[in-house]
């Protein structure tokens, strides 16, 4: 399967140049699986619920969507992204699953990151796997890589590779996800954004270091911090199949479930 990501700079409230950019830069793209930012297309740092209400799209409706399904069935891959999706009077930080017929899931970020929680609503959707040519996909975003369990519960329903759009404001990331990818034996593709959102209120600036990690932690690629990077590579998703970490210890069989009652509490 050739995956890979487009790690670059959106402009804050740009929509149509942000779109217009992502659609240029992957028209040639020879690829079954490509991974975009967080909030690819409004940009991050918000100033008000009432500014993010302006610019989330309801996917339905959505000149995005439609751009990006009609680049999907043009070059006959699959793209996820994250968005701003607004449903009536809610506003969730999302990624979407994008195949040459349209949406195939989205899924709402479950953890929202420090300011997020002062404008973006709850994600509500439980976490769950979807099929693209017959490889099991896992949908994460930004944030999510804090909580182990996320990834975990994507892998114990059968992902293969995890997609995580980002907007990575702090350092640790990158390392963490290796982390995932061990205690896991998954994929996964981190995408996350460069450049700064100078805004009235401050300015945040995005690390970069979009990156595929193999199972077992290997790094396979890390783009450089501060610059445009589009990159693919050959995996083969069967390799997520192998979970033991040596030849007596399986990282799933040899789990003790009846002894973590309280992770969910």
């Amino acid at each position: 399967m050739r995956v890979g990501f487009y790690q670059f700079r959106p402009l804050f409230g740009r929509i149509e140049r942000n779109v217009r950019q992502v659609v240029n830069a992957l028209r040639q793209v020879d690829a079954d699986l490509v991974v975009l930012p967080e909030l690819a297309f409004t940009g991050y740092y918000f100033s008000s619920r009432e500014e993010l209400q302006k610019l989330a799209e309801d996917p339905d409706k959505s000149m995005t969507v439609d751009a990006l399904s009609a680049l999907c069935r043009e070059r006959g891959f699959h793209i996820v992204t994250g968005f701003a999706e607004k449903r009536l009077d809610k506003c969730f930080n999302s990624a979407i699953l994008i195949g040459p017929d349209g949406i195939e899931h989205i899924y709402r970020k479950l953890h929202l990151f420090n300011e997020e929680k002062r404008y973006f609503d709850e994600g509500d959707i439980p976490l769950q796997v979807n099929t693209v040519r017959e490889v099991r996909i896992g949908m994460m975003v930004c944030f999510d890589w804090a909580f182990p369990e996320v990834a975990r519960a994507l892998a114990l329903q059968g992902a293969e590779i995890i997609c995580h759009p980002s907007n990575l404001v702090l350092s640790w990331c990158q390392q963490t996800m290796q982390s995932r990818c061990l205690e896991n034996r998954v994929f996964a593709i981190t995408t996350n954004r460069f450049g700064a959102d100078r805004r009235p209120q401050g300015m945040l600036k995005f690390t970069g270091k979009s990156q595929i990690v193999a199972p077992g932690g290997k790094l396979i690629h890390r783009a450089a911090s501060q610059r445009e990077s589009l990159f693919i590579t050959g995996i083969d998703p069967a390799a997520a199949h192998d979970k033991h970490i040596t030849s007596l210890n399986d990282l799933f069989s040899d789990r003790r479930p009846e002894f973590y009652g309280t992770l969910i509490k």
